[in-house]
């Protein structure tokens, strides 16, 4: 019964998003299409950054519309639920444990991020001269699918943390550092010089999803860490996140 009520949960989600296609594609495809504008084909062309950078810069961006594209489909909605709404309350009404609701959330965000990274590939393609070795592909999408569901797990331990009433400085002080700390736009192991921001780098869990699908799409021509410690940080990071934001949701939705 538990199993049937989530895949209709989820169902229903999916159903929603479905309907607002278009304001989905707005929010996940316009940022990372004019990082992609801006850095790779504008400063380019005038010769300000180096030919092939987009080789370094796409799967960057891959990887920060799989987890940028599942956190925010989790947080925002969350904090509005848990809060003025109370939206959250039809579903801790179905036959399932209140957890359970709680891992929806994760799965649904994951699915939506999975989406959105999967549909700046053709985009990326389109505008940056790339050719990825086929032996890549299936690394890469591990690595897509494990950042879509930290990104899920971390909206939910954020979604159930930041209160209404701080919503509007959530951006600020909690997504623009992760958007300029994950190595979207360069590889780690090329900050040597610059030791403190690559301590800070290391120590965002997007950074080794963006380097995970760098090491599998671009493993000769770029330094990059290797792909067992790009799959086992995200992994130990979605455990951790997953079981905050379910002690954060079960305090918040039962309160």
């Amino acid at each position: 019964m538990t199993g049937t009520t989530f895949l209709a949960v989820l169902r229903r989600d999916l159903y929603v998003t479905g309907r607002e296609l278009p304001s989905f594609l707005a929010q996940t495809l316009v940022q990372p299409f004019f990082f992609l504008l801006v850095f790779v084909v504008v400063l380019g062309r005038g010769g300000i950054v180096a030919e092939g950078y987009g080789e370094i810069m796409l799967p960057g961006l891959i990887a920060l519309n799989a987890m940028f594209g599942a956190l925010q489909s989790v947080t925002l909605p969350l904090v509005f639920e848990l809060s003025w709404t109370r939206e959250i309350d039809d579903r801790l009404l179905a036959p399932m444990p209140v957890w359970a609701v709680a891992v929806e959330k994760i799965v649904f965000g994951g699915l939506r991020g999975l989406l959105a990274s999967l549909l700046m590939v053709p985009i990326g393609l389109v505008m940056v001269d790339v050719s990825w070795p086929a032996a890549g592909l299936a690394p890469a999408l591990l690595m897509v699918v494990l950042g879509a569901l930290l990104g899920g797990a971390m909206g939910l331990t954020i979604g159930t943390a930041v209160p209404p009433r701080r919503i509007n400085i959530m951006f600020a002080v909690i997504f623009t550092p992760l958007l300029f700390t994950g190595s979207v736009q360069y590889p780690l192991l090329t900050l040597a010089d610059l030791r403190w921001f690559q301590v800070l780098s290391a120590l965002n869990p997007l950074t080794y999803v963006s380097e995970g699908i760098r090491a599998s799409l671009v493993p000769v021509q770029v330094p990059h860490l290797p792909l067992w410690v790009c799959v086992l940080v995200p992994a130990v990071a979605i455990v951790v996140f997953t079981l905050l934001g379910i002690r954060g949701f079960l305090r918040r939705a039962l309160d």
